[in-house]
């Protein structure tokens, strides 16, 4: 549950602050609010966290993707490279950005493999998007080096790792764009929410017109008044979700410190199991400590662990089975089941590329996930909880 396990009087005052203005738009009514702007606030000290220039508060992680693909031009006939294990909207806001997501494979960080981006370049290849799975960074090393040689966009979908870094550097910074997510179950939390991040003044700019249907927030006029160059849509984060982001901000470094401590003691508890092998993470310093995720020798054995830790009361994720975060189990995807009868923009005649979802596109990925469970670490770790896991563990390895 991450930051909600932390809600408090913090949320509350921040909360409280702007029910009294009775204001929850974040634009506009500047005599009516009293100086409270929760949402500007909110963009202004975590952009300071980042040491990012710009940051762009809006309604989701799904809307911060397509704000910032539409930011970046992706659009009809280009292709993206994505990773094949990642929630699935990082492929539904390739497709509304009227481009055709391309799946790349994962490496042993479960996070995009940079050699299988050459692999999956095409003619009409325009972005990347990495994405930071689980709580810990992809290799953006290798991921930066390919797309610089290749002129690519690089779009960090940091959905899962809020406040984590690689190499000393906050992710969401690394690449052209970044993203996060604040939904009820991530790292920090605004109920729904999500962020836009950039270094690039002209990328935010055109980020901040597209979520406001074009306005250009032209301080010196009302909002009425306020110019326009391009269309757009509503993707405004409110105040209340502000108010609640300014609050769990301050506790985000708490949140991972207390979520890396229960995950080592956690790893600690598995460690003693014959054949377990864990994750690798590219940088360890920038882990936020979310999930904790490892590997056995195959995957009958994987499901036999997962059952038996699940009779004696400890939860595991197999993502390889799990409907909305591996690719192959999307079959609303894999049968263009669109909205709109046309398939847009699968069928779109603009298109001149070939998408294939095929599982031997990623052979990588797909003897990983076979193998890999994983676990959701709490801020807040039941006393006697690491020993449960443990003696399940002890007695998970014996069953099988």
């Amino acid at each position: 549950m991450a930051g909600s396990e932390l809600f408090g009087k913090e949320e509350l005052k921040e909360v409280m602050d702007v029910m009294e203005t009775g204001i929850l738009m974040r634009y506009g009514f500047d005599k009516e609010r009293k100086g409270v702007f929760k949402v500007r606030q909110f963009e202004q000290e975590f952009a300071g966290y980042l040491g990012a220039s710009h940051t762009l508060g809006v309604t989701s992680g799904t809307a911060a993707l397509v704000v910032a693909l539409a930011a970046l031009d992706v659009g009809p006939g280009d292709e993206v490279i994505v990773p094949p294990f990642t929630f699935n909207a990082t492929y539904e806001a390739v497709l509304e950005a009227g481009a055709m997501p391309i799946p790349g494979d994962i490496d042993e960080s479960l996070n995009l493999d940079p050699e299988s981006i050459e692999r999956r370049l095409t003619p009409y290849t325009k972005a990347v998007i990495p994405v930071h799975m689980c709580g810990a960074p992809a290799d953006m090393d290798g991921i930066m080096a390919i797309a610089r040689k290749r002129n690519l966009k690089v779009l960090e979908d940091n959905a899962q790792s809020a406040g984590g870094s690689y190499r000393g550097k906050k992710l969401g910074t690394i690449g052209d764009m970044g993203i996060l997510s604040f939904d009820f179950y991530k790292t920090m939390t605004t109920g729904e929410g999500g962020m836009v991040i950039t270094n690039d003044k002209n990328l935010y700019l055109r980020a901040e017109w597209y979520h406001d249907h074009g306005h250009d927030h032209n301080p010196k006029v009302s909002r009425a008044l306020e110019g326009r160059s391009i269309l757009g849509l509503n993707f405004r984060m409110n105040e209340l979700q502000g108010a609640l982001g300014l609050a769990q901000l301050r506790k985000l470094d708490t949140i991972i410190a207390e979520q890396r401590k229960n995950k080592a003691a956690v790893r600690d508890a598995l460690s003693a199991v014959p054949g377990i092998r864990f994750r690798h993470i590219p940088d360890p310093q920038g882990d936020t400590g979310t999930f904790i995720a490892f590997h056995l020798p195959s995957a009958s054995q994987t499901r036999d662990f997962q059952k038996a830790m699940l009779a004696q009361g400890v939860e595991l994720v197999y993502y390889y089975e799990n409907f909305w975060h591996y690719l192959p189990n999307w079959e609303h995807f894999l049968s263009q089941s669109t909205v709109n009868s046309k398939k847009y923009p699968f069928k779109d005649p603009s298109y001149k590329g070939k998408a294939e979802y095929g599982r031997e596109l990623y052979p990588k990925a797909e003897e990983l996930m076979s193998r890999t469970l994983c676990m959701a670490i709490p801020v807040k770790m039941p006393a006697g909880r690491v020993e449960q896991i443990a003696g399940a563990a002890q007695k998970a390895a014996e069953a099988i």
